[in-house]
């Protein structure tokens, strides 16, 4: 009887594996041998009520031709470009190892040979299985750990039957231990098959289990545990309970009973077991590398500042999931602003309340959303407050809320087709939950880059500004020198002359300044020509710097001519000068020295000074920062920083000398 069960449940077993490589669409010579061979093992499961009264020679019969198709079905693993049994059957090989249970089953048909030496070849056939996995492991290769559950399966079946045959062969007969236990062994070692065949990619077999019957069969076997554990339990009471015993039994099994149908029937712990088998024990549903991949490429189109960033998000978010229609929405102020919409139109006055409702919620739960969840199962939102009759009327399916520093940014809204819609279970959740968060970087930081360019534009304006303002000083320093000396020279022809034409350049300059300032370009136009820099100096000392205290003297070493724009450096020697001239006191002296490099490729302007002076860490911090100034409301803390910049763009450089207290030394090296 208990041998019979373990026939039985292993032909079921068996069986109900067939079924399932029969289903497999794929055609392959591995998937072909392998329904031969677990085929006759199905039916070798139904020995015992095929051939009653079973005897040594159907048993050995019915044994040999098992292991004939499995011996076949190794010789086709040998190599992995058998393309059909031809090439496999024309190798000496596969002869070579088809020949003992070839034998074997000639010798059982006949009964030629006595049942020992029977014994003896089935253990010599069982030792050939295990010689034969043992190549087939060493040769594996990269697909060494595909192959270990089939060496497991085929290597305790083979170490069965020679231990069985090898206690067979030293009794003259089989007990009856071994064969009882055999069914129960093959059914034990099914799982591994059915591992090998789904780990093995070039045999071209896929099975697929569903996760339902995956969940329910785990379930019964965590029943059939428990139950087990409490029979244990309840045979521990009976031995040791004296009197007791059976009431302490009943009592057990009744609270067994109650527990175990309370866990069964916990949403709560299918719903957990269920997650658990389909993490650990199934493929996922999105390949998230290519996933990944494709929603990249979908946020990379945004080409230009005209193109729409929240549509080009809302088309990432219907992209992943191959939904159809959405709407991206931006909460402010208590009210939903759409920002983005594909193929859904104007929200009607129930999807509003509908969407209000649900803004709520998720101020206090990033949750996501299914609104065919949530007319059906409302439980799972537990503190969502919302009237159902409004959902009927909702053209939408899965809400996604979006965050900014952990507060309700926005939200997402998608419905697929017939065709398209899916369940919002954990995976799709998971997946839809990493979607957002990438898609939510880009759209933040997209708006970031937006305002980031708006303020870089204003920055821009005040700096143009700054720039206006200094070189306005320089024409107020112009009309200042000749307010000054009108009283002496009025009636000076000359003076009067010089007037007006200081009048015309000053118009010229403030044209110049008004039409950058409406253009709003920073850059200015560059005039360059041939100057000679003694004389360009001199208008500048003479025009400009004349009036103030210590006057700067010019001295000439050696000169030749540059090129550059002389109005540009008329300003930057100004600036220069000007600063010399009052950080000196009116009693001391400043000087400004033109000579020739001792290359001769650059010319030297020297401005020496023997003011306050600098330290070396005012020099390396602030000197050359634009708009920090020593001189308070004064300044405007871009002279410095301007004149360097002229040099570096005409190929020059800005060389400043000085201690606290003893003056300074700006060195304006020219390009010739």
């Amino acid at each position: 009887m208990v041998a019979g069960i373990g026939y039985v449940i292993s032909a079921v077993g068996y069986a109900f594996l067939l079924l399932l490589l029969l289903t497999v669409r794929k055609s392959g010579l591995a998937k072909y041998l392998l329904i031969l061979a677990t085929a006759t093992t199905s039916i070798w499961s139904c020995l015992p009520f095929l051939a009653s009264p079973l005897s040594v020679e159907k048993l050995l019969l019915f044994d040999n031709i098992k292991n004939l198709f499995w011996l076949l079905f190794l010789a086709s693993c040998l190599k992995d470009n058998f393309k059909n049994i031809r090439q496999v059957l024309a190798r000496k090989e596969t002869w070579l190892i088809l020949c003992l249970p070839l034998v074997a089953i000639g010798t059982s048909v006949t009964g030629l040979f006595a049942a020992n030496w029977q014994f003896l070849l089935q253990t010599t056939i069982a030792l050939e299985f295990l010689v034969l996995l043992e190549v087939i492991y060493r040769q594996s290769g990269e697909n060494r750990w595909s192959l270990k559950p089939l060496i497991v399966y085929l290597a305790v079946i083979s170490i069965f039957d020679f231990v069985t045959f090898a206690n067979a062969l030293m009794v003259d007969q089989i007990h009856a231990y071994y064969l009882a236990a055999r069914g129960y062994i093959y059914v034990a070692l099914i799982p591994f098959l059915i591992l090998a065949i789904r780990r093995v990619k070039n045999w071209g077999v896929e099975i697929y289990i569903s996760r339902e019957v995956v969940l329910h069969s785990t379930l019964l076997m965590v029943a059939g545990g428990y139950l087990l554990l409490m029979a244990l339990v309840g045979y521990a009471v009976k031995y040791m309970g004296g009197e007791w015993d059976a009431t302490i039994q009943i009592v057990l099994v009744f609270l067994s009973l109650t527990l175990l149908a309370t866990l069964f029937l916990s949403t709560s712990f299918r719903t957990g077991i269920k997650v658990f088998i389909t993490k650990h024990f199934f493929a996922n549903q999105f390949d998230y590398r290519q996933e990944w991949v494709k929603l990249t490429q979908c946020l990379e189109n945004v080409e230009s500042d005209k193109t729409n960033v929240y549509l080009t998000a809302l088309q990432g978010f219907l992209q992943a999931i191959e939904y159809q229609s959405g709407s991206l929405f931006k909460y402010q102020h208590g009210e939903l602003i759409k920002m983005a919409d594909v193929e859904h139109g104007v929200l009607n006055q129930d999807e509003s309340q509908v969407l209000l409702a649900l803004s709520q919620f998720f101020m206090h739960k990033a949750w996501i959303v299914d609104i065919n969840e949530l007319r059906t199962q409302p439980y799972h939102y537990v503190g969502l407050k919302i009237n159902h009759a409004l959902l009927n009327q909702a053209r939408f399916q899965i809400i996604v809320p979006l965050y900014r520093d952990s507060e309700l940014w926005g939200l997402v809204t998608m419905l697929g087709c017939d065709n398209t819609t899916k369940k919002l279970n954990w995976e799709l959740r998971d997946y839809i939950n990493a979607v957002s968060a990438q898609v939510s970087n880009f759209l933040f930081h997209q708006q970031a880059a937006k305002e980031l360019a708006e303020n870089a534009q204003f920055a821009a304006f005040a700096r143009m500004s700054a720039f206006v303002l200094h070189d306005l000083k320089n024409v107020l320093a112009q009309i200042d020198l000749i307010l000054c000396n009108a009283e002496q020279h009025k009636n000076n022809p000359e003076f009067i002359e010089d007037t007006f034409e200081t009048l015309h350049h000053t118009k010229a300059r403030m044209d110049k300044m008004l039409n950058q300032l409406t253009e709003k370009n920073t850059n200015q136009t560059s005039s360059q020509s041939l100057v000679e820099l003694s004389q360009c100096i001199s208008q500048v000392i003479e025009q400009r710097c004349a009036s103030f205290l210590p006057k700067p003297q010019l001295i000439v070493t050696s000169e030749t001519d540059v090129v550059l724009d002389k109005e540009k450096f008329s300003n930057v020697m100004y600036h220069l000068v000007s600063n010399a001239q009052q950080a000196t006191k009116d009693d001391g002296k400043v000087e400004v020295v033109l000579e020739q490099s001792a290359n001769e490729k650059h010319m030297l302007v020297k401005i020496i000074d023997n003011g306050s002076g600098m330290s070396e860490d005012f020099i390396q911090t602030r000197l050359f920062t634009p708009f920090d100034t020593t001189k308070g409301n004064a300044g405007m803390g871009i002279g410095a920083f301007d004149a360097k910049m002229f040099l570096q763009k005409m190929g020059g450089q800005l060389i400043v000398e000085s201690q606290p207290g003893l003056g300074s030394t700006f060195i304006l090296r020219i390009p010739v």
